[in-house]
Order: C-alpha cells, then sequence, then structure tokens
C-alpha cells in the first residue's frame, strides 16, 4: 500500500462509480511558515460528502446448485471487474428497498431480502470532495424476472456457481461478506 493512501480509494475509482476531480480552481493556495521560516503551500481542505448506497448477493436455488448474479464493469484500467449489484439510495429510499430496486435495474432480477449480509464503508476522493461511502448489502433470493444487461452502467450479468462467487468478486471486500454465508443460508434453509 502506498503510505498515505486510503485502502478503499481506489475501488470506487477503478470500477467506474467515481470521476477524476478536477485540476486547478484558480483560488490562491493559503500558504503557511516552515519550520526556517520558509513559506510552503498547504492545499486546500477538500469538503467532505456521505454517501449510500445498497445492493446485495441475489441466490437463484431453481438452477440445479445454487448461483448467484454478478455484474461486470470496466474499470479506469479497463479491466473487466466482477461485483454485486449496488447502488445509491433514492429520496425516502430504505437501503432494503434500494438494494431491491439497484438488482432488478442492474441484473433484471426481481429478488426478496432473506437477511442483512453486511455493511462496507471506505473513502476516495471525487470531484475535489472527500467522499465517505457506506454500501449495505443483503443476503437475497430470485423472485423472478429475467437476466439482463441493459442497464447502462453494466457491462455484462451472469449467474455464477455459489461456489465460484468468492473468487470472481474483484473486491476484497465483498469477498469478505461471503464469510457469512453458510451461516444465513443455514438459518435461511
Amino acid at each position: 500500500m502506498t503510505p498515505g493512501r486510503n485502502p478503499g480509494a481506489g475501488r470506487e475509482a477503478e470500477d467506474g462509480a467515481a470521476s477524476g476531480g478536477e485540476s486547478g480552481s484558480g483560488a490562491r493556495t493559503p500558504r503557511k511558515r516552515g519550520k526556517r521560516g520558509k513559506t510552503s503551500a498547504r492545499p486546500p481542505r477538500m469538503p467532505k460528502v456521505e454517501e449510500t448506497s445498497a445492493g446485495g448477493l441475489v441466490i437463484d436455488r431453481s438452477l440445479g446448485s445454487p448461483h448467484a448474479v454478478l455484474i461486470a464493469r470496466f474499470d479506469r484500467r479497463g479491466r473487466l471487474v466482477w461485483s454485486l449489484p449496488k447502488g445509491h439510495l433514492e429520496a425516502g429510499e430504505s437501503p432494503e428497498q434500494a438494494a431491491l430496486r439497484e438488482v432488478q435495474e442492474e441484473t433484471g432480477i426481481e429478488a426478496r431480502v432473506v437477511d442483512h449480509l453486511g455493511t462496507i464503508d471506505f473513502w476516495f476522493i471525487a470531484e475535489n470532495k472527500r467522499i465517505h461511502k457506506t454500501v449495505h448489502h443483503y443476503l437475497m433470493e430470485a423472485a423472478g424476472g429475467a437476466l439482463s444487461d441493459e442497464d447502462p452502467e453494466v457491462e455484462e450479468v451472469a449467474w455464477v456457481p455459489l461456489s465460484d462467487v468468492r473468487d470472481r468478486l474483484a473486491y476484497a471486500d465483498e469477498r469478505r461478506l461471503m464469510d457469512r454465508l453458510p451461516d444465513l443460508i443455514a438459518d435461511a434453509g
């Protein structure tokens, strides 16, 4: 890890959810005196923004062995990265409602929430703002619909054998959510 870099900083920027900031606002940079009286530039303080998203892992047991639906997007480096479907909460929406809506929009699959899978939070910088993002993930069961990659934010959608999901997920924080899966599936049984 690069010193001073937030471990979650590259995650959003790489998956295309955050855009790069602008360089140079034209404002004067405040200066302060160093130990030896030299003047040094101090970067302006960036505003902090809170963002909340929701999504999760949708399982379908009707395909023989259990499968889960994953989405793929191109990151800033042009790599196809697989992740759980998720997106921002809209005004007046609960995290559960947003998770169900986002899954349907991004995958075409209608689902029902079974349990809370976990919450991930991380920081990143975009558009000259420090963004603290919280993502609520739910374990869901497929209830209808048909697999679709019609959402312009999604490159591919696929049913993946549940045993292969952990290896397919690009982000370590989402892979760690899979640790809770055996207990949740047994409880939902």
